[in-house]
């Protein structure tokens, strides 16, 4: 068994969340019991989850998306359902939103970049003035580079491919980063990595002459998750357990 107060601790420290600006209360969400002989890791919180990680006896559960996002909100509807899963059932909910995106180590940006073997590697996509992806050096075909992530991610991914077939730059920003890919054709970059799309995205790509590449917004953000819960244990010495509830978007 260990505190739950020191593993947060940890956490909170290594992911330097003190020092991060971020919609999400990161940290500690949901007060739960003091001592933890298993958590389980998520990239998003939801009654699903929840329930599944309770069938696991964790009794703390560390996600990417949590459930509180800067503001105060009625413990109604869905929301309360979650909430009162939660206490009924004594288990402790923490979140790590843009430090676990950023972290130069274990972020899912920082994974997937390395994923592709980049060189010269710096921050990159700039997100309400702070850098949350990264962008570096590679040599691989187009379809490659593709088919490195999506085995990685085990996602299908969406590509535009109006840009080089052979890549020698690339910019990552994982889950919602389509809106980013104007800073990456700003670079000249040969190919950007994101999670989700919006329509215009394709039209971006065409007239920037640039590829670009959408893992899923949930399954661009697993690799940090993975990452975060490999170092935990071996932190800790703890039972840790990945709660995949899989969702294509």
């Amino acid at each position: 068994m260990t505190a739950c107060d020191e593993i947060i601790g940890f956490l909170n420290a290594y992911l330097n969340v003190a020092q991060i600006p971020d919609a999400s209360q990161n940290g500690l969400q949901v007060d739960g019991p003091t001592q933890i002989s298993k958590i389980a890791f998520g990239v998003s919180a939801s009654k699903e989850l929840f329930l599944r990680a309770h069938t696991t006896g964790a009794q703390l559960i560390v996600v990417h998306h949590g459930i509180l996002w800067g503001k105060e909100q009625r413990l109604t509807g869905s929301f309360g359902e979650r909430v009162r899963f939660l206490m009924q059932n004594g288990l402790a909910l923490a979140g790590y939103h843009l430090p676990l995106d950023l972290h130069p180590v274990i972020g899912h940006n920082a994974c997937l970049i390395k994923r592709l073997g980049a060189q010269e590697v710096q921050p990159f996509g700039q997100y309400h003035g702070v850098d949350i992806g990264f962008k570096g050096r590679v040599d691989l075909p187009l379809a490659e580079a593709c088919a490195l992530l999506e085995e990685y991610c085990q996602a299908q991914g969406k590509l535009f491919a109006f840009g080089p077939q052979r890549v020698r730059t690339v910019g990552i920003v994982s889950g919602g980063g389509w809106s980013m890919l104007p800073q990456a054709a700003e670079q000249k970059l040969d190919l950007y990595i994101t999670g989700s799309l919006e329509e215009q995205v394709q039209e971006w790509c065409r007239e920037a002459g640039i590829n670009c590449l959408a893992l899923g917004h949930y399954n661009s953000e697993k690799p940090g998750v993975l990452a975060l819960m490999d170092l935990t244990r071996r932190q800790f010495g703890i039972e840790t357990e990945f709660i995949d509830v899989p969702n294509p978007i």
